[in-house]
């Protein structure tokens, strides 16, 4: 049976993603899904307007057949930590990575690839930066003398899981499927829209249009900023948190008690080199107290959110030769999943997912 693995984050799950799923049991008829997911916070920064369980079930109910967490650690971070996730898929013996893309040419992707691989690029992007660029407008900059004009959001992060395919030297073979729509995209037209239109417009639409009937939860509306106020004005180490840089903690002290929302101080303390998404994923390296010291890059267990016949099936079959251990209860190593579950709780006002955290898988 092919295995093939998808890296989300289902914020919330859409028709998009259905088409994601049965695109892939088109090319792989005799296949098992595996999902590789983040859960409560996602890679831009954002508050998941669904838990973690409820996304599993959803997922489950669609067609996958087994689920696991990306650790907080690496869903927080750049496109290149995020990116770590492939080597969780690598560990479950995927055949296959499968991510939608923009650009849809996975030969271009590779190509992109090599590129950033050259000596000369990566003196560009330095550079660059050192001009004042920001690291990820940096990174476009240095490949326009090479053609290439721009890399949307859904390539960064395919060309991410490829060099990280690359680099771990993986058998997974990476396919794209068509975007139909743009990552960030605001428009509700078709069925298919993107989950931020989805997120911004949650209390405007139906959402019965761009959701399939099984995909129906009750959606958070999540705030943090409060938290993060408390956080940010009491705690003198700022400086600790992880992306917490170049002095901007005194920005922070400085600013948070003339701010009234996460987007006030974000236009207060941006820069060239603190972007929107790099802002939101510092705060919540500093709601999350996750410090610099404690950001160790290696994936050093999978945990397992649910699975079907089929997914418990291939972790019985596989289990013996994986070289890290498979949780399928909560464990002493997933401590800081419980802390990040007792936070978002308290954000989202829902005190069941802290016993959910403790004892539940979704099979």
């Amino acid at each position: 049976m092919v295995k093939v693995g998808i890296i989300c984050e289902y914020n919330p799950f859409h028709n998009g993603h259905k088409y994601h799923i049965d695109k892939i049991k088109e090319m792989f008829p005799d296949s098992m899904i595996i999902l590789a997911m983040s859960s409560c916070f996602t890679q831009r920064g954002d508050i998941s307007i669904i838990n973690k369980w409820d996304k599993t079930k959803i997922a489950l109910d669609n067609n996958v057949d087994l689920v696991v967490e990306i650790p907080t650690k690496f869903v927080i971070q750049s496109a290149d930590t995020f990116a770590k996730a492939v080597d969780i898929l690598n560990y479950l013996d995927c055949d296959y990575l499968v991510f939608g893309s923009e650009l849809n040419d996975i030969d271009k992707l590779n190509e992109i690839c090599k590129i950033q691989s050259n000596d000369s690029y990566i003196k560009d992007v330095k550079k660059h930066m050192k001009n004042g660029t920001s690291y990820k407008n940096a990174l476009f900059k240095a490949l326009k003398p090479y053609g290439i004009d721009d890399v949307l959001p859904n390539d960064t992060l395919g060309i991410s899981y490829i060099k990280e395919i690359n680099k771990i030297k993986s058998k997974i073979i990476p396919i794209t499927i068509k975007r139909t729509n743009d990552y960030n995209s605001d428009d509700i037209e078709g069925s298919i829209i993107s989950a931020n239109a989805i997120r911004d417009n949650i209390n405007k639409i139906d959402i019965k249009k761009y959701v399939p009937k099984n995909a129906i939860v009750n959606y958070y509306t999540p705030s943090y900023f409060e938290l993060l106020k408390y956080k940010i004005i009491s705690d003198d180490h700022l400086e600790e948190y992880n992306l917490v840089d170049e002095g901007i903690e005194n920005r922070l002290k400085r600013y948070i008690n003339e701010s009234n929302s996460i987007e006030e101080l974000i236009d207060k303390v941006k820069s060239k080199r603190y972007t929107v998404n790099k802002l939101k994923r510092m705060f919540i390296s500093i709601l999350l107290s996750f410090k610099k010291k404690d950001n160790d890059k290696t994936i050093k267990y999978i945990r397992v959110l649910g699975f079907n016949t089929i997914g418990q099936k291939h972790l019985n079959s596989i289990k013996k030769n994986i070289k890290i251990p498979i949780y399928t209860k909560f464990n002493k190593d997933l401590e800081f999943e419980l802390k990040t579950t007792n936070i978002y709780s308290m954000i989202v006002n829902d005190k069941e997912l802290n016993k959910k955290e403790l004892s539940s898988l979704i099979r």
